[in-house]
């Protein structure tokens, strides 16, 4: 089992700053997601920890050794690429075994470890089939059983599954995930799909402008964002006027609820997810829209005094709600505290 670090790793592509000090630490055996927009430094930090990329500054450890220095072939890592990089004249079968083969393993050997790689991945039946025999999802399958049969140290996976379409990709996310516990390799998975990363990651890496946001178990993250960022990037969000109360207190869609986040700025926002609005009959409200969304519907309000205001209601709960139908919104019962932004 292994442990991953980066500290203070800094790295520029001209005058354009790819990660400014980003650290980051991995426990052994963990799964963690760097997740961010395009541009934001996730998958430079994931080659940086291959050894694909130099950093300008800072370290990358393993297992507490500094292999900042180490060419990639020495660091004993596996990668899988959103683009599979299967050799199009070998066999599914053939392309599992071939780090094997640059390793020198002994046949016998080779055939058990690419006998149990195809059976873990379910590739019984096309493992004597050529890249462009298989279908997107069946060519991922092999190139993580061909970067897992090596037994790496660590695994990292970059932006895997963006090529293939929604259901494929939510099975293969779901194996992936399956896989890593079974076989207890640390791993460091890159996307932009914040859904992929809540998913199956022990803790997500929230990235903005090269910097770590957060880094946080994906419910924490989800219902403690530590800044506007991470709400808005997580998840759905409204934004919606706070005004300051007695004892700490902040009244939020005529609630009183205690707060995180900015609290001296000259206007406050209140982060509110849809899901904690409560939306009722006869108000000064107006429904603009509605959208079904199987088990929940999405409803758009335009409020007096707070604006337009989305909420997430059971559909179970919906089917009054109209598009003109006058409502009134509230921050529902069960909220507690919500995360203020700075509105000015």
């Amino acid at each position: 089992m292994t442990t991953v670090g980066l500290s203070g790793i800094r790295k520029t592509f001209g005058s354009t700053v790819a990660l400014a000090d980003f650290s980051l630490s991995i426990s052994s055996g963990e799964l963690v997601c760097l997740l961010g927009p395009s541009g934001c430094g996730k998958t430079t930090a994931l080659r940086i920890l291959a050894g694909l990329e130099r950093a300008d500054a800072g370290e990358v450890w393993v297992d507490g050794v500094d292999i900042s220095v180490d060419p990639p072939e020495r660091r004993g890592f596996g990668m899988v690429f959103q683009d599979y990089s299967l050799f199009p004249n070998m066999t599914a079968r053939q392309n599992i075994e071939f780090g094997l083969k640059v390793k020198r393993k002994p046949a016998n050997e080779r055939t058990k470890i690419v006998d149990r790689m195809v059976e873990i991945t379910a590739l019984g039946e096309h493992a004597a089939k050529y890249p462009h025999q298989l279908s997107g999802g069946q060519k991922q399958r092999v190139a993580l059983a061909r970067a897992i049969a090596t037994s790496p140290r660590v695994l990292l996976l970059d932006e895997p599954l963006s090529a293939l379409d929604a259901k494929v990709r939510e099975s293969l996310r779901d194996e992936i995930r399956r896989l890593q516990l079974e076989i207890g390799v640390t791993t460091v998975f890159v996307t932009h799909d914040q859904h992929e990363a809540l998913a199956i990651a022990d803790r997500v890496g929230v990235m903005s402008n090269g910097r770590l946001e957060q880094l946080a178990h994906p419910r924490e993250l989800y219902e403690s964002p530590a800044n506007a960022f991470v709400a808005g990037f997580i998840g759905s969000a409204n934004r919606l006027p706070a005004s300051s109360e007695a004892d700490d207190r902040w009244r939020v869609l005529g609630r009183s609820v205690a707060a995180t986040g900015v609290v001296s700025a000259p206007s406050v926002l209140a982060v509110v997810r849809p899901e904690q609005v409560a939306v009722e009959e006869d108000g000064p409200s107006r429904v603009v829209s509605t959208s079904f969304l199987g088990p929940i519907t999405r409803v758009t309000v335009q409020d007096p005094q707070a604006g337009t205001v989305v909420a997430d209601i059971m559909s179970v709960d919906a089917d009054w709600i109209r598009p003109g139908s006058s409502v009134r919104i509230r921050l529902r019962d069960d909220v507690e505290r919500v995360l203020l932004i700075d509105g000015s």
